[in-house]
C-alpha cells in the first residue's frame, strides 16, 4: 500500500514485493518496513574501522564473537545480503565514520550530504538499509529544486566554465552537478528509519518515473554507521 502522507513511497511486507514494486509516475520509493531483532550496536562495536568508510565482508562479519542477540543482527544482515545478491544486486556493508566531503566550491556541493539522485547508463535500483546510527533521507521530487536550476547558483557555474551553452549543459553533467537538489522552503525530508530495506529509483533511460531524491545524514557524534547498499 502507499504511504497516506507520501505519495512517492510504497509500503510493503516482503521482499518479493519490495524487489517486483513497479515504479510509475509519482511512485519512486518502495519500503519494506521491518522491525528487526538483535543487538547491531554490538556488531558495530566488534567491527574494525579501517578507513572512514571501511567495507565490511560476510567473512570479516562471521569470524565476529557474538552474544546471543549479537547473533540474531549478523543473521538479519547475512539474510538481507544474500536475498540482494540473489536478486542480482551487488550489495556492500559499511561502516560509517564519515563520508569525504566536497569543499571545493561554497556555492554548491557534489558530495552524498546533498540531496542527489543515482544515475545509470542500465536499468537499476538503489537499495540501502541502516541497521545502527544515523539515517538516511529522501524528499519528495515537488520538494526540491535542481541546484543548477537556481540562478545564482547557475550563474557561478557559468562563470566557473567560460565556454559555449551547448558545452555548458555537458559540463554540469561530467561533473555531476546536475544531479544535485536543494530543499525548497518548508520541505520536511522523510527520514528512512533503521532496519527497513529500502529500494530507490534511479535515472536510467528505461526509467517511467522520477529518480529518488536522497541523502546521507550527518553521523551522530561518536557513533558509526552500520549501512548496507547497492
Amino acid at each position: 500500500m502507499k504511504s497516506a502522507n507520501h505519495a512517492q513511497i510504497v509500503v510493503v511486507s516482503t521482499f518479493s514485493d519490495l524487489v517486483d514494486t513497479v515504479f510509475r509516475g509519482d511512485l519512486n520509493a518502495a519500503c519494506w518496513r521491518r522491525e528487526l531483532e538483535g543487538d547491531f550496536k554490538e556488531i558495530v562495536s566488534k567491527l574494525e574501522l579501517k578507513a572512514n568508510l571501511t567495507e565490511v565482508s560476510m567473512d570479516d562479519l562471521r569470524t565476529l564473537k557474538l552474544s546471543a542477540q549479537g547473533n540474531l543482527a549478523r543473521t538479519q544482515i547475512m539474510n538481507d545480503f544474500q536475498q540482494l545478491t540473489d536478486a542480482g544486486a551487488l550489495p556492500s556493508l559499511n561502516l560509517i565514520k564519515s563520508y569525504e566531503r566536497d569543499e571545493e566550491f561554497d556555492f554548491i556541493s557534489t558530495d552524498v550530504y546533498s540531496f542527489h539522485v543515482d544515475r545509470s547508463a542500465i536499468g537499476t535500483d538503489t537499495f540501502l538499509c541502516t541497521y545502527y546510527g544515523a539515517v538516511s533521507e529522501i524528499l519528495p521530487n515537488h520538494l526540491a529544486e535542481q541546484k543548477v536550476l537556481v540562478p545564482e547558483i547557475r550563474q557561478k557555474l557559468r562563470a566557473l566554465h567560460q565556454g559555449t551553452a551547448a558545452e555548458f549543459e555537458n559540463f554540469l553533467t561530467e561533473h555531476y552537478f546536475d544531479l544535485h537538489y536543494q530543499a525548497k522552503e518548508g520541505a520536511m525530508p522523510v527520514k528512512l528509519g533503521s532496519g527497513h530495506l529500502w529500494r530507490l529509483a534511479v535515472d536510467h533511460p528505461a526509467q517511467a518515473c522520477l529518480p529518488c531524491i536522497h541523502r546521507a545524514p550527518l553521523e551522530n557524534d561518536g557513533e558509526y554507521r552500520l549501512l548496507l547498499i547497492c
